[in-house]
């Protein structure tokens, strides 16, 4: 009888109907179309990479605050929370038409990249010694910052033009073709390191044996 008392909280955890993983499979997904659409896109305009990123942002920052309930318990969730918020807001400010433009895409994915990057780094960080998710955090919130420093990098005035000999099309090269191009490589890489996260077998949670295990007959309840 004791021993089914002390059970019941982690048998409550372990028949949770969502965890880390399916928020990670989910991330994963939402990355991968947006990773598509830009590579598939023949136009890398300001007007498309807001769009791609706004529909990304939004559904990655609603699957977040969901698991701040879904998923994590009472004491875990300022993290999802915060990301949540961030992405959420970044993608709204990058869905309204008659502002979209070449600023506007630099301006919010970079504040995004670096502000939701530090907030999963320090929040994998803090996590390390108690929470096996807590290295995929970590790479995430890195891979994000990188983001937010190379588009830091490219000046959206730059323009090139170009020639293909062998095709005899000219063509021109710009700073938010480059930005929307790192956008949609980024979003291919958290997809594949999300998707692969999401799919690893995990350390087991199985509850002892004697937890499990009724009591033998010889032993009082």
């Amino acid at each position: 009888m004791s021993s089914a008392v002390t059970a019941s909280p982690n048998l409550t955890a372990q028949t949770r109907a969502f965890d880390v993983r399916h928020v990670q499979i989910a991330r994963a997904l939402f990355a991968a179309l947006a990773a598509v659409m830009i590579t598939f896109s023949p136009d890398h305009s300001a007007a498309v990479g807001l769009s791609v990123f706004s529909g990304w942002a939004v559904a990655t920052g609603l699957i977040l605050l969901l698991s701040a309930w879904l998923v994590h318990s009472s004491g875990q969730r300022v993290a999802p929370i915060l990301l949540g918020v961030v992405t959420v807001l970044a993608g709204m400010a990058a869905g309204i038409p008659p502002l979209r433009s070449t600023t506007l895409f630099f301006a919010v994915v970079i504040a995004w990249a670096l502000a939701s990057g530090i907030a999963e780094l320090v929040a994998g960080l803090r996590a390390r010694g108690f929470d096996e998710h807590a290295r995929d955090a970590i790479l995430v919130g890195a891979v994000t910052i990188a983001l937010g420093l190379g588009l830091l990098l490219v000046n959206p005035a730059y323009s090139l033009e170009y020639f293909i000999r062998e095709a005899g099309q000219t063509g021109v090269l710009t700073g938010i073709t480059i930005g929307v191009g790192i956008f949609g490589g980024y979003a291919a890489i958290i997809a594949v390191f999300l998707g692969i996260a999401g799919f690893s077998p995990r350390k087991s949670t199985a509850l002892p044996a004697s937890a499990d295990e009724p009591a033998s007959a010889g032993e009082p309840s």
